[in-house]
């Protein structure tokens, strides 16, 4: 016992407050007039995880003390703190940082070499907040940039521009701080099986809505990565380093990644001059003895990661990797790795970044300027002009589309008169995309339909062509025959016309429309009634006739029991930009009538969402990112192991996103059949999909993925071949085309048959042999962008994606894909949508 004592004693001490010498090397010095971080928080770094409230006191209690560094608010997070950016150069450029930041971009398009401008780097922390030693390396940092002194500081501020975003995702950063901060004693426990480094659903990894903020600097679904975006192109930097943390047992990584996973799109030269700037990383840590290793993992493929999206912008992303501590100390392979020791690793590295960037300057000042000038020449290579794109009915999914275009300074424009590209028609006011501009190589991945690669094994996503996450057609133009379009850039707002509604015997509006759930919900929320056309009809108005699709939603006036309905009606639809249609009777020239019974009552959602240990909690953030923004209802998440001792008769939906269900009580799934039986509509996609099959509340055939693994022979591979072999059974991020029953209930809204989902799971729901269950199937030749082995594709090709089928009273409904994939999948969500509303309609 005595002994242990001991021990426990020399862990504490060794593990007690790392002083600023732990961090910087004896011959430092530093100016005494600014402040160190421990003098602000009140502690020394990696004593404690830093709150982001924290960070940024220190760092706007830093800029005021130090010439050397401004500061901005760039945006805000979800919960509304405050995302920051340092600049940081020397006291003299910075008081006229303005023109220094114009002159960076103007010359761009300059011939003449920049000899005496400084290049930029970007240095980024701790996107994913889980991964803290980045944000406390971030104070260090600034304090060095802010204090130190000698020539050797002074001649890296004359020769750079700093940027420093100290926290990328500061609401999981909290998260995770609180976490690690709460199990924390004055003896510190390094047990890798202790509460303090298993962190619990939902990890501080995501950001409020538990997504990967790290996947989303092409999507931009989020404010974090829009205000990041639209600094970066403000300023355009030369260097993007962004810092990261991995598994315990691991040592350190920096790029170059693996050398044949590097998007094609990605010039040779992005690639040397990354690995230039890693000798200085690997000098750096071979003087501290670490262990580190690079061009032996990850990849470069993906353009929506923070270390990718600078390489398709004529900057060098670099990713770094450090062992995670998870808390305050643990046991390794390596042995005992601190906190402390983990923001050392990111200080070096991140001071080996600016070195290395001051030594390759004018390479890396030189191959912007070229990335950007050769465009004109990359673009007069390709075989076609540009792409067009169809505006399609649904004005919402096409401004969505066009303004995340305009985020990332994608030139568009529209065009002037009809275009007809083989059996594509294209009308006046669809939008034109031209090669012929400095973003052409990103607008090439944008719209890439890649579906053979060099490598075919993926660390994230292989295929992500934007217009089809957006389900709008798209075409590329061979040649400017016939093609007329406007000079300046498109414009809209996919907003309708907004007019005050006239008195009417009923009013209705178009499913078609990306936000017409939304409108349904506050309408239902509101206490109107509401009914569905399940089949087209043609109604009178005040002076025409019109011909209205099935799924449109009809508002009967002597239906309405609400005070000032037509009010409300008007105010939510016009702030939606919604159109409503005014009818002047119930009896229809053509199709049902009003009063028909084919015009199904309508009824608010009340939505559980099953979450908790065991679920997806990217997919369960996406499911309530979805639900929440683009619908407007606020679900219940309930977890796992709480569903038995819930009372389910409150919900009229219920969610299962992928996820490990095993975990269920048997009480808790008997409630669920029971409360489907009398009524209730449960969905599944993916593993939760296989739930609703295995437990017969829809009764399908499925080929699992282990049976899929089975087609492949392995007949003489050798043990080199195992990754090769699982990279080919993967489905790795792929996207591939359907075919929907446009007469089914779940596919109302949908202009045409043809949509585009996004598939990363292996495993087939067999074409029903009975009528009317399959709502979508896979196309005869699905494959349409991104990387799946044959034989799979082979098995996937005319198998159900989306199928339904009545369970006593209710319905169940299974998709073997996530259709609200990271936010971005405006075409497949409208599947989950008409599920909330529509599902009753297949009795």
């Amino acid at each position: 016992m005595y002994r242990l004592l001991v021990v426990l004693c020399l862990l504490s001490l060794q593990l007690s407050a790392k002083p600023l010498n732990f961090y910087f090397d004896d011959t430092s010095q530093f100016d005494p007039a600014i402040p160190k971080p421990h003098e602000v928080l009140g502690y020394e770094v990696g004593e404690w995880h830093v709150r982001p409230e924290q960070l940024v006191q220190y760092l706007h209690t830093l800029a005021q003390a130090s010439p050397r560094v401004e500061i901005n608010t760039i945006g805000y997070s979800h919960e509304r703190r405050p995302l920051i950016l340092l600049t940081i150069t020397e006291a003299a450029r910075l008081k006229n940082i303005e023109a220094v930041k114009r002159a960076h971009i103007a010359a761009l398009a300059q011939p003449k070499q920049r000899t005496e401008a400084p290049a930029v780097a970007w240095l980024g922390y701790s996107v994913h907040g889980n991964e803290p030693s980045g944000s406390n390396t971030a104070m260090l940092v600034a304090y060095y940039l802010a204090a130190a002194q000698g020539e050797k500081v002074e001649a890296l501020l004359r020769d750079t521009v700093i940027l420093l975003d100290p926290s990328l995702n500061p609401d999981g950063l909290a998260r995770f701080a609180n976490w690690a901060n709460s199990h924390r004693g004055r003896a510190l426990s390094s047990d890798p099986q202790h509460r303090e480094h298993v962190e619990r659903w939902p990890s501080g990894r995501t950001n409020h809505y538990w997504f990967d903020l790290n996947r989303d600097w092409l999507l931009l679904q989020h404010p974090e990565s829009r205000a990041r975006i639209a600094a970066f192109h403000d300023w355009k930097p030369n260097v993007l380093a962004d810092f990261h943390e991995m598994g315990p047992n691991s040592s350190y990584f920096f790029q170059p990644g693996i050398p044949s996973r590097t998007h094609p799109l990605t010039p040779e030269r992005n690639q040397s001059l990354t690995a230039a700037i890693g000798q200085f990383h690997a000098d750096a840590l071979d003087q501290a003895g670490q262990l580190y290793f690079t061009q032996e993992s990850f990849d470069d493929f993906y353009y929506g990661k923070g270390s990718t999206y600078p390489d398709i912008n004529g900057a060098v992303g670099i990713l770094f990797e450090q062992a995670s501590s998870r808390g305050h100390a643990q046991e390794t392979i390596n042995g005992l790795l601190t906190f402390p020791q983990t923001i050392k690793n990111q200080l070096i590295t991140s001071l080996s970044t600016l070195r290395g960037t001051v030594a390759q300057r004018q390479a890396l000042l030189d191959y912007q300027q070229h990335f950007y000038q050769s465009a004109q020449k990359e673009a007069k290579q390709q075989d076609f002009l540009g792409y067009v794109v169809s505006a399609g009915q649904d004005p919402y999914r096409f401004s969505q589309f066009t303004e995340l275009l305009s985020q990332h300074q994608v030139q568009v424009q529209q065009l002037e008169k009809a275009l007809k590209i083989k059996d594509q028609q294209f009308k006046a006011g669809d939008l034109y995309i031209p090669l012929a501009q400095p973003q052409v190589r990103l607008v090439k991945a944008m719209f890439s339909e890649q579906t053979q690669f060099k490598d075919n094994t993926f660390y994230d996503v292989s295929g992500w062509t934007l217009p089809y996450a957006y389900d709008l057609d798209f075409a590329s133009v061979t040649s400017s025959w016939g093609l007329k379009v406007t000079e300046s850039k498109a414009q809209n707002d996919g907003m309708g016309a907004k007019t005050p509604l006239i008195e009417a015997y009923a009013y209705a509006f178009s499913w078609q429309h990306y936000l017409a759930p939304k409108l349904l919900n506050r309408l239902l929320t509101e206490g109107l009634e509401a009914r569905v056309a399940l089949q087209p009809f043609t109604a009178k108005l005040t002076q025409s006739e019109h011909k209205f699709d099935a799924g449109t939603v009809v508002i009967p006036a002597g239906l309405q029991n609400q005070e000032n309905w037509r009010r409300i009606l008007s105010e939510q639809a016009n702030a939606l930009g919604i159109k409503v249609m005014a009818i002047r009777s119930g009896l229809t020239p053509q199709g049902i009538d009003l009063g028909s019974r084919r015009m199904m009552p309508l009824h608010k959602p009340e939505v559980l969402l099953v979450g908790g240990q065991g679920t997806s909690q990217y997919e369960v953030g996406e499911l309530w990112y979805h639900l929440d923004r683009h619908v407007g209802i606020a679900p219940s998440v309930i977890e796992i192991d709480r569903l038995g001792r819930v009372d389910l008769s409150r919900y009229s939906h219920i969610v299962l996103a992928d996820g490990r269900y095993s975990a269920m009580s048997k009480k808790a799934q008997a409630a669920i059949i029971s409360w489907v039986h009398k009524g209730g509509v449960i969905w599944g996609h993916k593993r939760g999909a296989q739930w609703l099959i295995e437990h017969q509340l829809l009764n399908a055939e499925i080929i699992s993925n282990k049976d899929l693994r089975a087609s492949f022979d392995t007949q003489g591979m050798r043990f080199k071949d195992k990754e090769q072999l699982a990279a080919q059974q993967r489905i790795a991020g792929a996207i591939f085309g359907t075919q929907l029953d446009l007469s089914h209930p779940l596919a109302f809204g949908f202009e045409n048959s043809s949509l585009p989902v996004f598939k990363n799971s292996a495993w087939v729901l067999q074409a029903s042999e009975k009528p009317f269950l399959d709502v979508a199937v896979y196309q005869q030749q699905p494959l349409l962008a991104g990387y799946a082995d044959e034989r799979n594709v082979s098995q996937i090709a005319q198998s159900a994606a989306l199928m339904a089928d009545t369970y006593g009273q209710g319905v169940a409904v299974a998709m073997t894909d996530n259709p609200v994939f990271r936010g971005f999948w405006y075409g497949s969500s409208r599947l989950f949508n008409n599920a909330l509303f529509f599902s009753q309609a297949i009795h």
